[in-house]
């Protein structure tokens, strides 16, 4: 908890909003996507999803294949807590709604499916095939059937483990955007970028969840900012943006969302 506040107050300290940003591409994608006000249809179907998370009674017995909760104490989950708590927030569900829009992404993979409002966010416009990765079978079900009542039919439920699923995928496939968000352990982290590398091209972007979860998380941002394949990073604390694009300036940014 305490290395989390310290890194928080150091994110504040360092962290800029749109000015004093000299790459035309990230002023660009700050001004018009992070800071965009425009309304989104996608915003109500995933408002509806999760009001009917908030108000569900059921339990799921979750086994964890990460590096654990700092919430739950135990395997036994209220729907309701996992979409307080631990799923995706409102305020980054919007904001991966508006990349989706304005970088036209029209494959995702997503790493670590929970109960599916990150799916929704990535797939709710309707505009994105999504390969969604789920190790635990009692939250992946929970999200398929959520998939189904919202007729979000492009998205593909994968209920393996990371590693096994990443196995399967042919080499030749490339996604717009991996969203990387399970496990929180900085060296299967590590692992699971290098491993995600054949599935980009130029343009694609990565986002990878609490990169200052742990001193271990924030020690694979660092690598993952220094490998000669990244060009552009962004640092908005809980999320950790990187692109690809070989005509950028090698740069990192922290900048306040």
């Amino acid at each position: 908890m305490w290395f989390q506040v310290k890194a928080y107050l150091k994110f504040l300290w360092h962290s800029k909003n749109q000015h004093g940003i000299h790459s035309p591409f990230v002023y660009k994608l700050i001004t018009k996507c992070f800071y965009n006000k425009k309304h989104f249809e996608a915003y109500e179907l995933w408002d509806e999803a999760h009001k009917g998370a908030l108000e569900s009674e059921i339990v799921l017995n979750v086994k964890d294949f990460g590096a654990g909760s700092k919430i739950f104490k135990s395997n036994l989950r209220p729907v309701s807590k996992i979409a307080k708590h631990v799923s995706i927030s409102k305020k980054r569900a919007k904001l991966m709604i508006r990349l989706v829009d304005y970088l036209g992404v029209e494959k995702a993979l997503e790493l670590g499916t929970s109960i599916g409002f990150g799916s929704i966010s990535i797939a709710g416009s309707g505009q994105v095939n999504l390969k969604t990765i789920e190790a635990c079978s009692a939250t992946s079900d929970y999200a398929k059937n959520q998939f189904e009542k919202l007729k979000l039919t492009q998205i593909t439920s994968i209920n393996l483990s990371f590693a096994e699923s990443l196995a399967k995928l042919g080499s030749e496939e490339k996604f717009d955007l991996i969203f990387i968000d399970g496990h929180h352990d900085g060296k299967a982290t590590l692992e699971y970028f290098e491993s995600l590398l054949k599935y980009k091209h130029n343009d694609t972007l990565f986002i990878f969840d609490d990169i200052h979860w742990s001193p271990s998380m924030e020690m694979s941002w660092k690598h993952i900012k220094t490998h000669p394949e990244v060009q552009v990073t962004i640092d908005t604390f809980q999320w950790g943006f990187v692109f690809f694009r070989k005509e950028q300036v090698k740069q990192d940014f922290i900048i306040r969302v």
